[in-house]
């Protein structure tokens, strides 16, 4: 973020997701100085499918669809996340994720990612275990 303020509902939002629980606080605080928030309007496309995947996206405040080849696939609000799989290769985004309304995201480069924790090998496991955890809950998706 350009000030090194995050704001205290910020930290326990970024603290509560899976991916980061195995974090002390000054992890997790070192996580949210170096990430990006941005804001979307509604209807905005946050991410496009077949785009390079750079990096995490956290639901800070509004809400979001996810559509695979048009197809609505789920909807995401505060707390919720996408993009963990762009924190381990820079692979084409799978699906698009749109503003259905106006959103603010805290936005995590993957390189900023592994500055920030690659020293910790419980964040790569942990990263790993809610991938393949949200791969194995969307098998329909998988099989398009």
């Amino acid at each position: 973020m350009a000030d090194t303020t995050v704001a205290p509902a910020t930290l326990a939002m970024l603290g509560s997701v899976p991916l980061f629980q195995s974090l002390n606080k000054h992890q997790v605080r070192r996580l949210a100085e170096t990430a990006q928030e941005r804001r979307f309007k509604a209807g905005d496309i946050i991410v496009r499918q077949g785009d390079k995947g750079v990096g995490f996206y956290l639901i800070l405040e509004g809400e979001a669809k996810v559509e695979r080849a048009g197809h609505p696939v789920a909807s995401l609000g505060a707390g919720q996340f996408f993009g963990e799989m762009a924190l381990l290769d820079d692979q084409p985004r799978t699906a698009d994720v749109r503003a259905s309304a106006a959103v603010r995201c805290l936005v995590l480069s993957s390189w900023e990612f592994w500055a920030a924790v690659g020293d910790e090998p419980e964040v790569l496991r942990t990263l790993l275990k809610e991938t393949v955890r949200r791969i194995r809950s969307a098998p329909a998706a998988l099989s398009e």
